[in-house]
């Protein structure tokens, strides 16, 4: 059986591209990703609710800048601020 030296598994493609597990590299990536996917989450959630992002801001005590910059993955919320 002949096998081709392409394939890759999703873990060598990760490490090569972002660093082993640990590195500050993949810590990077693993955190902006979170950022990402939690920005989606909001957002399909305010869509949902058929509310704006200055709304939204301002029923949880922010700024609409905040807002979209959480949706667009560039800042980390705290825990306190989805609690609100």
């Amino acid at each position: 059986m002949q096998t081709n030296s392409n394939l890759h598994s999703f873990d060598e493609i990760m490490d090569a591209q972002f660093g082993k597990l640990g590195t500050e590299e993949r810590e990077n990536f693993n955190r902006e990703a979170e950022a990402y996917c939690i920005g989606q989450i909001l957002l399909e959630a305010r869509k949902q609710e058929k509310i704006t992002q200055e709304a939204l801001a301002k029923q949880i005590g922010t700024n609409k800048s905040y807002i979209s910059k959480i949706e667009n993955g560039l800042v980390d919320p705290s825990a306190s601020l989805f609690l609100r």
